[in-house]
């Protein structure tokens, strides 16, 4: 982990205030990075800049030497924060990898990396909120209580954002993984699958665009927030290094008080062109027998690994969940805690999913580094927040891409089973590349 020296001893010092809501793009656009965007159906939604502490860690610890570092970190403090909405929060995530070590296009980016705000807007339904945290043997109450009414003055004087940007146009493409090297690749995992050594592998593709023009993060999170309004937006930056966003459908977890949430999304299909046509793929999805397979896995090992710490679990009906330009199956799962947990103590407990990565799980995430010949990253990894109390939200990082202004990768994968075809997998992966290339091109 990342030391943080003498800042531990002096705690956090918090302070927030309501304030006339700014225009989000020009929050973002102003702030300083490293910068942070969470934006989530039933959350408020925080845009931040600045890094009052910073935690990191590497190696198959490093979900708990986060823990331990934010139990630190809040130990004592001096936090008025007005409403729970402002609260000091933790933003970040974690590699997919427990071994990752940041090759490109994911330089800055640690095994896991969290970031408390030197100042966040956030915006609730009743109003926007600033707060601004500090730590260290220099910060006090005054000068933090100074420091939101000059952060206050400088928001309110934001010039306007002007109109959200049009797409940057891509001008070339560059793919990891050739047509034929794929279709190699499904059938070598199918052929193990029925040999039984697995069940399930999650196979990923990269497609590296370069952009005609510089790419403006606060103008394409605006356009994804538009079009995927129930979806989980998230902007997660190093202190230095390329941009990592998205607009991803599926939650990892959410924990507040005993109460988890988490849901299945595991099987796939594309949208019609007429009601009636989305309606016969909906019901088509719904009744096939190799996505139905695949989504029961899914489901069956969510309620596996929540198991260990639960009092009681129960499963939603499985429905059609619709995007834009695909459709999944989707299972809502519901437990209840014996015991007090930390949200991290969860998301390791169910990272990987078996929708991202596969099962058996070790033999699986084998098999994913034999078999892709790029680096993941964060990519299908948990980014999200979590407080003093240890509740929080993940989300699972799909619909994403690491950017630089003139640069994009884009990342998508498919759960391979028995009955996988490779061009049928191939078609399903150029589908889920088109939420972010479509605000590309």
């Amino acid at each position: 982990m990342e030391p943080l020296g003498d800042e531990l001893s002096d705690g956090v010092i918090t302070r927030a205030v309501p304030i006339p809501a700014p225009d989000p793009r020009a929050v973002l656009g102003a702030a300083a990075r490293p910068r942070t965007v969470w934006s989530a159906p039933d959350e408020p939604t925080v845009v931040a800049g600045g890094a009052a502490a910073r935690l990191t860690a590497t190696g198959a610890d490093r979900f708990s030497a986060i823990r331990d570092g934010a139990d630190a970190l809040f130990d004592h403090g001096d936090v008025h924060a007005g409403t729970e909405a402002a609260r000091p929060r933790l933003f970040g995530g974690f590699a997919f990898h427990d071994d990752h070590a940041g090759a490109p296009p994911w330089e800055g980016f640690p095994g896991a990396g969290f970031v408390l705000p030197r100042t966040q807007v956030t915006y609730t339904d009743d109003g926007a909120w600033l707060t601004v945290n500090a730590i260290g043997p220099d910060a006090t109450p005054a000068a933090v209580e100074e420091r939101i009414e000059t952060a206050s003055e400088e928001l309110a004087a934001l010039p306007d954002a002007g109109p959200v940007l049009g797409p940057p146009g891509v001008v070339a493409r560059e793919r990891t993984t050739p047509k034929e090297t794929w279709r190699e690749s499904v059938e070598a995992v199918v052929s193990r699958i029925h040999a039984g050594e697995l069940r399930k592998v999650v196979l990923a593709q990269a497609l590296r665009t370069e952009l005609a023009r510089t790419l403006s993060v606060p103008d394409i999170l605006t356009r994804l927030g538009e079009t995927y309004t129930d979806c989980y937006r998230f902007l997660v930056e190093p202190h230095e290094g390329p941009s990592f966003f998205g607009a991803t459908p599926e939650r990892l977890v959410a924990l507040r008080g005993r109460t988890v949430r988490t849901e299945a999304l595991a099987g796939t299909t594309g949208r019609g062109e007429t009601p009636a046509e989305d309606e016969w793929l909906a019901e088509e999805l719904l009744e096939d027998a190799k996505n139905a397979h695949e989504h029961d896995l899914v489901a069956e090992t969510i309620r596996e690994q929540l198991a260990p710490y639960a009092a009681s679990i129960s499963t939603g009906e499985r429905r059609v969940r619709r995007l834009e330009t695909v459709q999944h199956l989707e299972t809502p799962i519901t437990a209840e805690l014996a015991d007090d947990e930390h949200v991290l103590s969860l998301v390791e407990a169910l990272h990987p999913t078996p929708a991202v990565g596969g099962l058996p799980p070790e033999r699986a995430l084998a098999a994913i580094r034999e078999t892709e010949p790029f680096e993941r990253g964060w990519y299908a990894s948990p980014v999200g927040w979590f407080d003093a109390a240890g509740y929080g939200s993940f989300a699972v990082a799909l619909r994403s891409a690491v950017a630089t202004e003139d640069t994009a990768t884009l990342f998508a994968g498919v759960g391979v089973v028995g009955d996988s075809d490779p061009d049928a997998e191939w078609d399903e992966v150029q589908l889920k590349y088109r939420p972010i290339l479509d605000e590309l091109e």
